[in-house]
């Protein structure tokens, strides 16, 4: 793959994530790099933005000085860092040059992504092996892992995703967490463990903090049940507290974090130490959460609220739909359930819940609470399937199953359990080998060359989020909006631009664009007729808020058809048509 192929590979988020990674090793020092992306006119043009603050980009700037720093003393040594090779494509296509190495930036990039989430798997065993208290079990939840890789993880797929930094910690941070709650005393440097790995969680991911709230919810649960001490909970809240406020910090005072669920739920607590405390807590959140939000005047994170509604109920806007039509954001599969049940994962966690019901308690509500957030949406099994074979381990701990006789009575059966298992796991595993691609998309290249060698340097674009990214990627041309959803303004942004998919008059959509300073609008048919299910093309999705207009034929498909007399079609292919939005409007008024 070419280097541009290789940025194109990065889709959606992915590129907007390693457009700062490539931005920072670009500059012409490092700390002229940091400068470029904490003071951003690309992303949200004309707005500048701190996008360290925003997108939660520590691992880009960790990267970047990685690679500077190894391009730098690898130059100064005399020692190569990749090979390259011309590559003749055939078809009438140019050749291209591929490289590997680490001296390539996507390859170096990608090849710490891999090896964070290696070091993970190493995590696992340690923490199956503690957990259970045999290294059988540290096996146990390793093999269990693979046997369900397709579930557990997208890392091979997106490794810029903010996941692939995040995740790792979250397993580190549960396995001290699990140390604490087994000691009697645990140490202040253990304690200070737990926090830095919170903030190394946090950090990466701004939904962590979500994931963090379950935690705090499982372990006040835990307390409340009598499980807990008061002093350990004490201790625990406190960590949970001061690593909030050092990730609000570094993250240059990001309102989204104090206005969250999770700071809300630690000051509630925190006060509600007496009678009815499972009720105080669950109502003080709820209203401290929405009093924090109206003082800081933040409603970025109204989108979650939102599309919680919308699982309940009948309840549909613009923002919800544009997750719910997502199959990631969907209710969990029944497929899912059912590849859970073909390895045994599924019936050995319902067997270990069984028996550590009144021992593990923060375990088990741990479980329970990651198996909700699954069922309510798809994506978030990758917190499930992980957990459910750390819980696996158990099968070898002799303090749950010792009735099943002598230390190597409980290992054959183990064993045997396990043998079941690989039946269908095995067969899973070879069905992930067996995915070979490779990658082409000559329309969008031919779109990114076009927009290289035709267009301004200070060029404005806007068009579907995904393909936004690849431009800011690959050409270093401004655009308006981004694949980024958890700002309220990036949101009200992206719905002026998607007028475009709309039944709305060309006016109206124009004067939408000439507002945002937009020179051209990138056209994608498919997105004027693409529908993950019922209800779900994006003129449908309109439909429920533009309901003057519904039943007229969508905007997109008049200027797909023919863009005149309110644009201007200057590039077209199969799949994308530039149009050239006017400067001036007639009759602003």
């Amino acid at each position: 793959m070419s280097s541009l192929e290789k940025e194109m590979a990065f889709r959606t988020e992915m590129g907007l994530y390693y457009s700062y990674f490539k931005t920072i090793i670009k500059a012409p020092s490092f700390m002229d790099g940091l400068y470029m992306i904490m003071n951003d006119r690309l992303t949200e043009y004309p707005l500048v933005i701190n996008t360290l603050k925003r997108f939660n980009l520590y691992p880009e700037v960790v990267l970047a000085s990685w690679y500077r720093a190894y391009a730098s003393t690898m130059d100064f040594l005399g020692i190569p860092t990749k090979m390259c090779w011309t590559i003749n494509r055939g078809e009438g296509l140019d050749p291209v040059e591929s490289c590997e190495g680490l001296g390539d930036p996507a390859y170096f990039y990608v090849t710490f992504v891999f090896l964070l989430n290696g070091a993970m798997m190493s995590l696992f065993f340690i923490y199956g092996t503690y957990l259970s208290g045999s290294r059988l079990g540290g096996t146990v939840t390793v093999l269990c892992f693979f046997f369900n890789h397709g579930e557990s993880t997208r890392v091979m797929w997106t490794p810029p995703l903010r996941e692939s930094f995040s995740y790792p910690f979250l397993v580190l941070q549960m396995l001290l967490l699990t140390y604490i709650l087994r000691t009697r005393n645990p140490s202040k440097n253990t304690m200070m463990a737990l926090g830095i790995s919170n903030i190394f969680f946090m950090l990466p991911w701004q939904f962590a903090q979500f994931v963090l709230l379950t935690q705090v919810a499982s372990l006040f649960a835990s307390y409340i049940l009598g499980y807990l001490s008061p002093a350990k909970m004490q201790s625990v809240l406190v960590t949970h507290m001061i690593s909030l406020a050092v990730c609000f910090l570094l993250m240059f005072g990001n309102s989204m974090l104090l206005t969250s669920f999770y700071a809300s739920s630690l000051v509630s607590i925190w006060v509600s130490w007496t009678v009815m405390q499972c009720l105080a807590w669950v109502v003080s959140t709820v209203i401290l959460k929405f009093m924090l939000s109206v003082i800081f005047g933040a409603s970025d994170d109204a989108h979650i609220s939102s599309l919680i509604k919308s699982k309940f109920s009948s309840y549909k806007d613009f923002d919800t739909m544009m997750y719910t039509c997502a199959a990631e954001f969907d209710f969990i599969e029944t497929e899912t359930l059912i590849r859970y049940i073909k390895t045994m994962l599924l019936p050995i966690n319902v067997l270990i819940v069984g028996f550590i019901a009144g021992r593990l308690v923060y375990h088990s509500l741990q479980l329970v609470a990651f198996a909700v957030l699954a069922v309510l949406i798809m994506r978030l099994k990758l917190f499930l399937t992980p957990h459910m074979c750390i819980m696996s381990c158990l099968i070898c701990s002799r303090q749950l199953f010792g009735w099943v006789g002598e230390k190597f009575k409980l290992q054959l059966t183990a064993v045997g359990i396990l043998s079941i298992m690989a039946v269908q796991g095995v067969t899973n595993l070879q069905s992930q080998w067996d995915i070979i691609g490779e990658f082409s998309n000559f329309p969008q290249e031919e779109l990114l060359e076009w927009i290289k060698d035709n267009t301004s340097p200070n060029a404005v674009f806007a068009g579907a989020m995904p393909t936004m990214a690849s431009v800011k990627l690959s050409t270093g041309r401004a655009i308006v909006n981004h694949p980024h959803y958890e700002d309220a303004g990036l949101r009200e942004r992206t719905k002026m631009v998607y007028a475009m998919y709309s039944r709305k008059p060309a006016e109206v959509v124009k004067r939408n664009l000439i507002k945002l300073q937009v020179d051209y609008f990138i056209l994608e048919d498919s997105w004027c007729t693409r529908r993950s299910k019922p209800g779900c093309s994006m003129p449908e999705i309109w439909d429920v808020e533009d309901a003057q207009n519904a039943g007229k034929v969508p905007l997109c498909t008049l200027m797909w058809r023919d863009s005149r007399p309110h644009f201007s079609t200057i590039f077209h292919n199969n799949i994308y048509k530039v149009l050239r939005v006017p400067k001036t409007v007639r009759d602003m008024r």
